[in-house]
């Protein structure tokens, strides 16, 4: 028997059967499920081997494969870019790796930011999802003490929802804390 991630026996078992039952599908292929994940960094043009070393390094212990390093095309002078220069790095996660980056994500690294109150429940019109996260050692995987120079990340969760309210209910069920859309008390002066 092959192992299954706990967050794939959970969309199996509990998060299909659900949106069957909420949006009323009629095939089983209909129902919106996660296709991959994109993670992305950039790197900085006067950055050194060592430090694209480093960043590649860290990448790959957070995503649990070797990232590409993403180069330039053309120089820019006001950038200080130089054709065929490093600039970031980037990693597709499909299958039971994009299921465990997606649990680490949300059970581990998300819940660790400081004053944390939930993710935007805002989605990029086609029911994907963005997430821009500033410092990247809230990875357990990663060591503090390593860290030169801390880096951001960029996390794409690509879903095969037809909406945004479809995307926005699956990631939901998946256990996505997103943050509350209640409207602010109104203030009133006392006259």
């Amino acid at each position: 028997m092959s192992y299954v991630p706990t967050l794939k026996k959970l969309y199996t078992e509990q998060v299909a059967p659900e949106l069957v039952k909420s949006r009323g599908y009629k095939n089983k292929h209909q129902v919106p499920k996660i296709s991959k994940i994109n993670l992305n960094t950039g790197i900085d043009a006067d950055a050194d081997k060592n430090q694209i070393a480093d960043v590649q390094r860290d990448m790959t212990t957070i995503a649990g494969q070797k990232p590409v390093l993403a180069r330039s095309r053309k120089a820019i002078a006001n950038f200080k870019l130089k054709p065929n220069q490093v600039v970031g790095c980037h990693v597709t996660l499909r299958g039971n790796a994009m299921w465990e980056f997606l649990y680490r994500l949300l059970a581990v690294a998300l819940p660790t930011i400081r004053d944390f109150r939930g993710t935007s429940p805002k989605l990029d019109g086609q029911g994907n999802y963005n997430i821009g996260i500033t410092d990247f050692t809230i990875f357990p995987e990663i060591t503090v003490e390593n860290v030169k120079k801390t880096m951001g990340l960029d996390i794409t969760i690509v879903t095969t929802a037809e909406t945004d309210d479809e995307g926005r209910e699956l990631l939901r069920l998946l256990g996505m804390p997103f943050r509350r859309t209640e409207s602010a008390p109104q203030k009133t002066t006392a006259a």
